[in-house]
């Protein structure tokens, strides 16, 4: 699977947030604010999941298609449940 530089700079940012959050905790910022950074990584995590998801969809499919391992319907079914997993 390939995972481009958009991908990973997201996952970098996110992990950068993490960090952040953390540090904020260690010198105790209000809860608060905490809730909103937390809140806003998790969005961020969300939205890398979606970026991943549609950008190999496709390569996906045709791997699996190929291999004969599933037909069309279960592998759509997959990808949604993965997207829906992710909630």
């Amino acid at each position: 699977m390939d995972y481009n530089t958009q991908m990973k700079n997201r996952v970098k940012r996110i992990e950068g947030q993490l960090r952040g959050i953390l540090k904020m905790m260690e010198e105790k910022k209000d809860c608060k604010e905490v809730i909103i950074q937390l809140s806003a990584a998790r969005n961020a995590i969300d939205r890398t999941i979606g970026v991943v998801v549609s950008s190999n969809l496709v390569e996906c499919v045709q791997k699996s298609n190929n291999d004969g391992e599933q037909n069309m319907e279960e592998l759509i079914k997959d990808a949604v449940n993965l997207l829906v997993k992710s909630r």
